[in-house]
């Protein structure tokens, strides 16, 4: 019986794994599609290239070192995390909290590890014998 239901809880886990991943995905590309869209071409009004690969680009014994390409990369990645943040993470915070307010939950201080104080009173006595 017990067999039963855990395969029956996995198959949920996996459900709601697949679930995720086809939400991901599809949130991926309307991030992608914001940077390369709007935020990117708001770069370019403003330096005058959407990109910038032709930055710091020199060549050193006939190999090119294109610095522009990482910076290019790293602006996306910027942009990119700024836009999960402000769209997703920040709103699904205020929401929780809200949700807790309207519950009348209020959030408890954890209980300190009593492992933690093991440590300090070992720390205090060893301290004590110099």
């Amino acid at each position: 019986m017990l067999k039963g239901f855990r395969d029956f809880i996995m198959k949920g886990n996996v459900v709601d794994l697949a679930v995720a991943v086809v939400i991901g995905a599809a949130f991926g590309a309307v991030v992608t599609a914001l940077v390369d869209s709007v935020l990117m071409p708001l770069i370019a009004a403003l330096v005058g290239s959407p990109n910038f690969d032709g930055f710091l680009l020199f060549t050193i014994d006939g190999v090119d070192i294109k610095v522009g390409v990482f910076i290019t990369a790293l602006v996306n990645f910027l942009l990119i995390a700024a836009a999960v943040y402000f769209v997703l993470v920040m709103p699904m915070n205020k929401a929780t909290e809200a949700l807790k307010r309207h519950r009348g939950i209020e959030e408890e201080e954890p209980e300190p590890d009593p492992q933690l104080a093991l440590l300090e009173q070992i720390r205090d006595e060893i301290k004590s014998l110099r």
